[in-house]
């Protein structure tokens, strides 16, 4: 396919792997993601990658710099840009979280899917070693 075509809410709903990368261009890269109640993404940076977040289903914590926090409710949107530490956690504690995110340029390899954050963890942790 030559660019993304589809129902990005509807995908983003119908996921329930942690991360799954539907598109990959040049500059830029398409992602859904599904939390688990409670579940975070993880104290992160990207120093040359800007992030663009789309909460779908639920409540979400952002947290910038560790020190500032944001509450973002479904159908609200996020922008970190690159070289910002970030977390977001699912703040409910029985509801998915459900988003998607677009980075860019792209960050993981094309077709990464991962069906939990461990699954997730231990492949950024491979691609580290």
């Amino acid at each position: 396919m030559t660019g993304y075509v589809g129902p990005i809410e509807d995908q983003t709903l119908k996921n329930n792997y942690f991360r799954q990368v539907l598109f990959t261009g040049k500059h830029s890269q398409l992602v859904v993601m599904c939390l688990q109640p409670g579940e975070e993404i993880g104290n992160e940076v990207h120093e040359k990658v800007d992030q663009f977040f789309r909460i779908e289903q639920g409540t979400a914590k952002f947290v910038f710099n560790s020190k500032e926090e944001h509450k973002v409710h479904a159908n609200e949107a996020v922008v970190v840009p690159a070289g910002t530490h970030h977390n977001v956690i699912n703040t409910s504690k029985t509801a998915q979280l459900k988003l998607y995110t677009v980075y860019s340029p792209p960050n993981h390899p094309d077709g990464t899917i991962h069906k939990t954050k461990a699954e997730a963890e231990a492949a950024e942790a491979a691609e580290h070693h």
